[in-house]
């Protein structure tokens, strides 16, 4: 640091590893050349098919970052929308869009976001058919995708070459340290926030510029100008410039905002490829988790829950909330919690909760009336009485009051989170109708499975990603 401002940029060096990096990652001008060709043929068939349905599709096309050339050399998946008259029904939406989607992908499978839609391929591309509404309105969306137009617009009315090459390598920095991508599962930045930001600050260096000294939450939006209804844990505020009402980063969580914030400052200083290079994040053994646990002297309590069919943006809001909520009550259970993860598999929910201790005290201390009143009577006959499990008491505290303690009837940790489960909401599709699918074991008696072996990572692994061993 020098005279209180932000440190020295190394910005020789940078030019010289972004410009090693795009070499790498942007896809050579044949490639491009032949995704365009793909997308005019897509939009061709689309349209040729609807006719000869005689489909009231009002327009199909390629948008996302297939339209606008953002995408990376090794990511690329085709995005076909196929919009609708606003006033046609949900059900002949659904019928329409897999049925213009099935005449012109090969091996089709169905998908399912807010309404089902298609993936499949078309001449070696994975593509996307998605349906959705051409509403005249982006502020007044029936779907999901009926923006997308309009953020197509925005963006290639504004975008040129330069922009799009910084775009690839923002978009590759955050995958780096595993932040891209909007899903649920990833509460990461969406293709469309990272287009936005790099066209805020010119660059990916302009925008880590700017990051660096964010503190949360990040308001980008206009004075006074800020989407409604905004969460109290909101991360980042940024107004789409086609919906002010809409905050782009409404997915972004407030970790993986700070990662980026820290890494921001990281980067500018210590510009490199590997920043560019993502690392593979492993399950990690039980056998290494086990290790660890006996150096930090604590105890790890495994929760598997059955699976529910469930998207995966349904289904993991549920998971972190059931996690939250096992992990709270364990706390006002008199245990220390160190931490919690949570991972799923195809049958499976895997929770894992720290705890400083295997076993909470044998004691339970549950306070009285103070003498005087009408109740002091009631509390003595019940903890006097010979079958009571009292360890002391009664007796009266220094502050005058009653107290008792009483031997709790589950000590360890395992029988804690049996005994809390059933009063607990864990989400409604995550509460099991038999409470016996329920299975709560020490990590040492666990199923040793991937899932496991995700969750132990995420729980005992945890390190910046730039810090993580390759």
């Amino acid at each position: 640091m020098t005279d209180g401002g932000p440190p020295k940029e190394a910005t020789a060096e940078a030019d010289r590893v972004e410009a090693t990096v795009s070499a790498r990652i942007d896809p050579t001008p044949e490639f491009l050349e032949r995704v365009a060709r793909v997308r005019v043929e897509l939009v061709r068939r689309v349209n040729e098919a609807a006719r000869g349905r005689s489909s009231p599709l009002v327009r199909a096309l390629v948008a996302g970052s297939a339209a606008r050339g953002t995408f990376l050399s090794d990511r690329l998946d085709v995005d076909l929308f196929m919009l609708f008259p606003p006033d046609l029904s949900r059900d002949r939406l659904r019928e329409e869009g897999l049925a213009l989607g099935r005449a012109v992908l090969s091996n089709p499978e169905t998908r399912y976001a807010e309404h089902p839609y298609l993936r499949g391929e078309f001449e070696g591309f994975r593509v996307d058919a998605v349906p959705g509404f051409a509403i005249t309105d982006p502020s007044s969306p029936l779907s999901p995708v009926d923006r997308t137009p309009f953020h197509q617009e925005y963006l290639t009315r504004r975008e040129n070459v330069a922009l799009v090459a910084q775009v690839r390598l923002a978009k590759q920095f955050l995958r780096t340290l595993g932040v891209y991508g909007s899903e649920a599962k990833t509460e990461g930045f969406s293709g469309y926030l990272v287009e936005l930001l790099v066209l805020e600050f010119g660059s990916l260096r302009g925008m880590l510029r700017a990051a660096r000294s964010w503190r949360l939450p990040v308001r980008l939006a206009a004075p006074g100008k800020e989407p409604p209804r905004l969460p109290a844990d909101v991360a980042l505020i940024l107004a789409d410039p086609v919906d002010p009402h809409r905050n782009v980063a409404s997915a972004l969580s407030r970790r993986n905002l700070s990662t980026v914030v820290l890494a921001a400052g990281e980067y500018l200083a210590h510009p490199s490829a590997a920043w560019f290079e993502p690392r593979s994040r492993l399950p990690m053994p039980r056998s290494d988790a086990m290790e660890r646990l006996s150096e930090r002297a604590s105890h790890v309590t495994v929760v598997r829950l059955p699976r529910p069919d469930l998207v995966d943006d349904t289904l993991y809001p549920q998971v972190r909330k059931a996690e939250r909520a096992i992990a709270e009550e364990l706390e006002r259970s008199d245990f220390e919690l160190l931490g919690s993860a949570s991972a799923t598999e195809s049958e499976h929910v895997v929770i894992v909760l720290e705890v400083a201790h295997s076993h909470r005290s044998a004691v339970r201390p549950q306070d009285g009336p103070p003498p005087g009143l009408d109740r002091v009577g009631h509390f003595l006959g019940k903890w006097t009485a010979a079958e009571a499990p009292v360890l002391q008491g009664p007796y009266v505290r220094p502050d005058g009051n009653l107290a008792v303690e009483t031997r709790r009837p589950e000590r360890d940790a395992e029988s804690v989170v049996r005994s809390i489960l059933p009063r607990l909401a864990l989400g409604k599709d995550l509460t099991p109708d038999d409470p016996g699918r329920v299975e709560v074991y020490p990590l040492a008696g666990a199923p040793d499975t991937p899932a496991l072996g995700e969750a132990l990572r995420d729980l005992l692994g945890k390190t910046l990603p730039w810090l993580a061993p390759r």
